[in-house]
Formats: structure tokens, sequence, C-alpha cells
């Protein structure tokens, strides 16, 4: 397997989407980094993780914590950032201005200070997979802001990826899926939004966490591939286009 005796590195790996890419990258071979700002949920992640798999608590809103993830991990081959956190639709009439950088600071800056403390200990072969969303280029009413730090962090991952070569950089654009950050929302309001995002794909339905994880294992292993946005979301764009 490509992965296999490869050091990776997932920030946002205790649960959904970094997890299930841990789990698969672990599955290759890899030897798993996954980082996350949650202790408790750091533990119960790695209650799933083979012996291979390590973790450590770092804050991605704190460079300083981010510089220190990386002091720790040394050389490395792959870089997964899957951080995110939970993002209801408000009209940007009233958003506080200090609310709306918040939500940049996970999702874009948490990125950025990730690439700069990481890019320089890839190793040759090795490349840095970012994570936006399908509002990046569908957005609704509501989603101003996370369609921003989506388009934004694509537009970082093609910047990089001129800029780091020959690491790779490349990002997974991922639609409509079934994570803990769906958990907010109380269960018959979620079974109901997950049947009409269902309705808006070609596919029919929801994405699993392990579909995308897929999706980024296809890009750590692809060695012709870099400066790509991957669309993984049932046809949802075409579908509304």
């Amino acid at each position: 397997m490509a992965l296999s005796g490869q050091r990776i590195v997932v920030i946002g790996g205790s649960s959904g989407m970094g997890l299930a890419t841990a789990r698969a990258a672990a599955a290759a071979g890899a030897a798993v980094t996954i980082a996350s700002s949650d202790e408790g949920r750091l533990k119960a992640a790695l209650a799933q993780l083979p012996d291979t798999c390590e973790g450590a608590v770092a804050d991605t809103r704190d460079e300083a914590d981010v510089a220190a993830l990386f002091d720790h991990v040394g050389e490395l081959d792959h870089v997964v950032y899957t951080a995110g956190d939970t993002v209801r639709p408000q009209p940007l009439a009233d958003l506080p201005l200090d609310a709306a950088r918040e939500l940049f600071e996970v999702r874009f800056w948490g990125a950025v200070a990730t690439v700069k403390h990481a890019a320089r200990r890839v190793r040759p072969g090795g490349s840095i997979v970012l994570t936006s969303g399908t509002v990046a280029v569908r957005p609704a009413p509501g989603t101003a802001l996370a369609a921003g730090a989506a388009a934004a962090t694509e537009g970082l991952t093609r910047g990089l990826a001129a800029e780091l070569a020959p690491v790779r950089v490349n990002a997974v654009r991922p639609g409509a899926v079934r994570t803990p950050l769906w958990d907010p929302v109380p269960e018959p309001q979620r079974a109901a939004l997950f049947a009409t995002l269902a309705d808006r794909t070609l596919t029919k339905s929801i994405g699993g966490a392990d579909e995308i994880a897929a999706a980024h294992l296809y890009l750590m292993e692809n060695r012709f591939v870099t400066g790509t946005v991957l669309t993984v979301d049932g046809g949802a764009v075409l579908a509304g286009s």
C-alpha cells in the first residue's frame, strides 16, 4: 500500500471526517497522529484506533500550539486538515463582526498556521490536504461567511500548490456528510434536513465520513495530483446547476 510506513498527521482527527481518515490511513499501514483541541474527544478517538496511532492536544487558533505539535511530530509524509466547528445559518446583518472573524479562525487561519509549520517537515513525495465545502460554490442564504471561509481555503490550496512545489497541496470539497457537527441539531429536524439534502443530490443520498476519508487517501497517494479541489458531494452541485 502506498501509505504503508508513512507518517500522517490529521488535524481535527478526533471525530467525523478526520477520525474516519485516521482510521483509513492506519488500516493502510500508516503511523497516524491525530490532533484535537478537545482532550476528552481525543482520548475517545484513540480508543477506536490501533496502537500505531497517537494523539496530541492542539488548538489551531493558537499558533504556538500548532508549532509545538509539529516540533513533536518531526518529519512527516502527509498532513490532512479537517478541523471545523458547527456553523448555524445567520444573516450577515445579524452577525457581530467578532463572531464573523471567529468563524475564519479554525476553518481558514488554523489551516494557514498548520501549513506554515508543517510544510518544511514534509518528506519528498508528501502532501498537504485541506478541507473546504460545497458551500463555496453553492451557498444558501445565511451562509455567506461559511462560503467565504471555504472559498478562501480553495484559493489557499491553489496558491500553496504553486508556492510549496514539489510538496503537493490539494483540498477535498465535501457536500452534506453525516458527522458529529450535526449533533446540536435536534433529531427530528436533523432527519428532515438530511432527507431534504439527499433529495438535492444526484445519488439521492447523504455522504458518510468514510467516503470523505477515501478522497483524502486518494489525494495523499496520487503523486500526480496537486492544486486540485476534489468535490465529493453526490452530484449536489451539478444537480443545482
